[in-house]
């Protein structure tokens, strides 16, 4: 999945609760392990199957799901964004790094003031100084973090005293607070300092990462395993769990064997085949969340042949995307809204879509004169695979031809970023704030960035720039740059003897260091 936002650039941060030490006193439970005194177990290992290993561990250019979910253990973010997803102002957001906050009368900064006891797992102390050098190195155009594109409201980070740190916007920015403790994961001065910009990618510190989470680094065996253990002296208190490990598979069906076979306890992105596989197997369940996941065929505008928008939306026209829905994903489904999903409180779906007319279709594009064209998919991904096939079908009763251009995923990938494809099917994990709809579909992003269609509307943009949000998607949709194919509800397989904790729609792990396993 090809996607710039902080769920595959950046993603979650992981919502954990907050306690000391002294609050996690601990027994001897009957069978050997440990309870906590709320008489939940403590300690064992889960393991994650893993179809990919992180690209590194350095949180500002971390660019894959699963070096997010690693990074959003190892390091914190001042603040947690709260269960009900709220991206404006501070409500709902819970302390982390920073136990308090404190605006200024006039809004235009907010002071944070650190926990005293939080230190790196090397053991020197985090402080203020921590936060604004963070920033700076975010900020830093020979670093080239895609995170810096997030922080559009924010001006600069101050010190106040080693334990306050004032963040500044540019201006009273609704989402300003959001855009900052929801991107920036805090990290040392005192083990970045001295390293070159232009080499943190490849430096010893992206791979064996010190952070200031519950979970310290331990282990990174390419192409294997990342194993991290919890910090026990940490100032949130201990992980419930011991170990975490991310196994990583060569290909989902190896993971998903696996993981039927008792080798690892956590499943990501079950659907299809693999759902029914693991709602049926006894030792373990699925469990589904409102998802941020959607799909599309998008149309590349810089072909000629997608640049009337007739054309594009008789295309949309051709395709009965319920129908789609229900052979490819049964009930963990629905049909796309637009570059939306329906866990966003801007979400819209009284808004007029596009019909399925197959006959009107045909004629408006037999009139057109629409040539053969091809479709660019990842190999990697079995649902985009059986969608390929199925639009190659309901194109043909349209009276297109389609032909199917599958690659493997770093193939892929370079074709996209390059604009090298008729039409693309992609999935992208979007942010939990409706102005993130820019970063795949304004026109800002169109040359470099993440929008692959390089749509172009002036209307969009102002109308997101104005937070007019269902105005926006009602452009948009009329347009159809893309065909909104479907919107997945995220779904995991977990071990039966494990119990999930913290599950948020933008990060199934945000909690992780809550979870507990059975032993």
């Amino acid at each position: 999945m090809i996607r710039q936002s902080r769920t595959a650039i950046r993603l979650a941060a992981a919502a954990l609760v907050l306690t000391s030490a002294a609050c996690r006193e601990s027994s001897r439970s009957p069978g050997g392990g440990t309870q906590d005194k709320t008489g939940g177990p403590v300690g064992g290992t889960i393991a994650i199957a893993a179809v990919a290993e992180p690209d590194n561990l350095l949180p500002p250019l971390t660019a894959t799901n699963v070096g997010r979910e690693v990074v959003d253990q190892v390091f914190d973010y001042l603040a947690d964004l709260g269960p009900s997803l709220n991206t404006i102002g501070d409500a709902g957001f819970t302390p982390r790094l920073a136990t308090s906050w404190t605006w200024a009368p006039d809004s235009l900064s907010v002071a944070f003031h650190l926990a005293p006891n939080a230190k790196w797992h090397d053991g020197v102390p985090v402080r203020a100084a921590d936060v604004r050098f963070t920033y700076r190195l975010v900020t830093d155009s020979v670093v080239a973090s895609p995170v810096a594109s997030l922080l559009p409201d924010v001006d600069s980070v101050g010190v106040r005293d080693s334990l306050t740190a004032v963040v500044w916007f540019k201006r009273r920015a609704p989402e300003g607070f959001f855009q900052f403790v929801y991107n920036v994961a805090i990290l040392p001065e005192h083990l970045l300092k001295s390293v070159p910009r232009n080499g943190l990618a490849a430096s010893w510190f992206a791979r064996h990462p010190v952070g200031s989470g519950r979970f310290r680094f331990t282990q990174w065996d390419a192409g294997s395993r990342v194993v991290l253990v919890t910090d026990s002296a940490n100032y949130r208190g201990r992980a419930r769990l011991d170990r975490v490990v991310w196994v990583v598979a060569p290909d989902p069906a190896t993971a998903t064997t696996r993981f039927l076979a008792g080798e690892s306890q956590v499943l990501e992105d079950v659907s299809g085949p693999t759902f029914t596989q693991v709602a049926r197997a006894p030792s373990a369940r699925v469990v589904t969340m409102a998802g941020l996941n959607y799909g599309y065929l998008g149309f590349n505008l810089r072909r000629p042949a997608f640049a009337d928008r007739a054309v594009r939306r008789a295309l949309s026209m051709s395709v009965d995307r319920a129908a789609l829905v229900r052979n490819v994903f049964d009930t963990v489904a629905a049909p796309g809204i637009g570059p939306v999903t329906r866990a966003l409180p801007s979400a819209d779906t009284t808004l007029p879509r596009i019909a399925y007319d197959s006959a009107q279709a045909r004629t408006v594009l037999a009139s057109h004169h629409v040539r053969p064209f091809t479709i660019l998919v990842p190999t990697s991904s079995a649902i985009r695979m059986k969608y390929a096939t199925l639009l190659q079908e309901q194109f043909a009763r349209a009276g297109v031809t389609v032909t199917i251009d599958a690659l493997e995923l770093n193939a892929f990938a370079k074709r996209l970023q390059a604009r090298d494809f008729d039409a693309v099917l992609n999935a992208w994990h979007t942010d939990p704030t409706p102005s993130a709809v820019v970063q795949a579909w304004g026109s800002a992003a169109a040359t470099n960035g993440p929008n692959f269609t390089s749509y172009r509307s002036a209307a969009f943009d102002t109308l997101v720039a104005r937070g007019a949000y269902r105005a926006a998607y009602g452009v948009i949709t009329d347009d159809a740059p893309a065909i909104w194919l479907y919107e997945a509800k995220a779904a995991l397989g977990v071990d039966r003897r494990v119990t999930p904790a913290g599950i948020r729609p933008d990060a199934w792990w945000a909690g992780l260091a809550d979870w507990t396993i059975a032993r």
